[in-house]
């Protein structure tokens, strides 16, 4: 039997994967900190050995790539590296055994890009923390397989949605009131004309991308986009919003200065960084070497989303239902 280590296995997309790796057959060691149980459960949850680590401090004292290596694994799932010096660490520790090592990128490893939908050829523009972060791990990953040490495969999720989290809205933020204004038929302020460009993804959809990959050679070395079919508009996604209340969208297209007064400091500030990126990425890559088939549209996530939260007392949609 084959031995999948799953490191971040109760976030968002180890909820999916981990039970889809049981059902097909792997030994799943699940490392989490241990502090939440996944967001779903499931049968499969219970033939899974479960290893709590708290990684941020294992990196500090130089210990968690041996301790991964340890668990003597023929795959490794990083779901969770945010730093080169993180990835690194893991990297060394599994090149004595080379186990496959699969790692979750994002696709801010684009920044403003000049042709659309962009490719996973295209030359990086990666600018903030996280985006740059993730281009940085993505080219010590490549360099280290062109080597011949451990051989990696990088998948680029978009906005991860699905039950049980907030998840980003039509504005390209947070704020769980668009939700509300959208079922109501009250205002929503777009910046941009609206013409912002957002492209999720359903979790579910990324843990059957990391499944195909892991048993595609052609893929080592290669980077993918994770993505649904296709990318939408803010103006899109509100119209999409509103037709599930049965509801036209009111939306009132304002510059930034008075979005950033309707919408609050934090909020506009999240939609200018979905915004000024406004990516619309491929998945013909995905489709031809992992056989990846998004079963979710854009929209299809975000109503799971939605559903759950209301259904949970974590949105108020001034008793609209879905």
């Amino acid at each position: 039997m084959r031995r999948a280590v799953v490191i971040g296995a109760t976030g968002h997309v180890g909820t999916y994967l981990v039970p889809r790796l049981v059902r097909a057959g792997y030994e799943v060691v699940a490392v989490s900190r241990g502090e939440r149980a996944p967001y779903h459960d499931a049968p499969e949850w219970r033939s899974v050995e479960r290893v709590a680590a708290d990684r941020e401090a294992e990196d500090a004292a130089g210990t968690f790539g041996a301790r991964i290596a340890a668990l003597q694994p023929d795959a490794v799932i990083d779901l969770i590296c945010f730093t080169p010096g993180s990835a690194r660490q893991l990297v060394d520790a599994l090149r004595p055994t080379r186990p496959l090592l699969l790692h979750c990128g994002t696709i801010w490893v684009h920044g403003h890009t000049a042709r659309v939908p962009v490719t996973e050829d295209e030359p990086r523009t990666a600018y903030g923390e996280y985006g740059t972060g993730k281009a940085a791990i993505e080219e010590l990953l490549h360099r280290e397989t062109l080597a011949g040490g451990v051989p990696t495969v990088v998948l680029h999720p978009g906005h991860i949605s699905g039950p049980g989290w907030p998840v980003i809205t039509p504005a390209g933020n947070l704020d769980p009131d668009v939700w509300r204004r959208l079922a109501t038929g009250e205002p929503v302020a777009l910046p941009a004309f609206g013409l912002g460009v957002l492209h999720h993804v359903h979790a579910d959809d990324v843990a059957q991308a990391f499944e195909r990959a892991l048993t595609r050679p052609a893929a080592i070395g290669q980077s993918f986009h994770v993505v649904a079919e296709q990318a939408m508009t803010c103006r899109g996604l509100a119209a999409g919003v509103a037709a599930w209340f049965g509801r036209e969208p009111v939306l009132d297209l304002v510059d930034w200065p008075e979005f950033e007064e309707r919408a609050g400091a934090e909020h506009a500030g999240a939609t200018r960084e979905h915004v000024e990126r406004s990516i619309a990425a491929s998945i013909d890559r995905a489709r031809a070497v992992l056989g990846y088939a998004p079963r979710y549209s854009s929209l299809d996530a975000l109503r799971e989303s939605v559903r759950w939260l209301a259904g949970h007392d974590q949105l108020d949609l001034d008793g609209t239902g879905l």
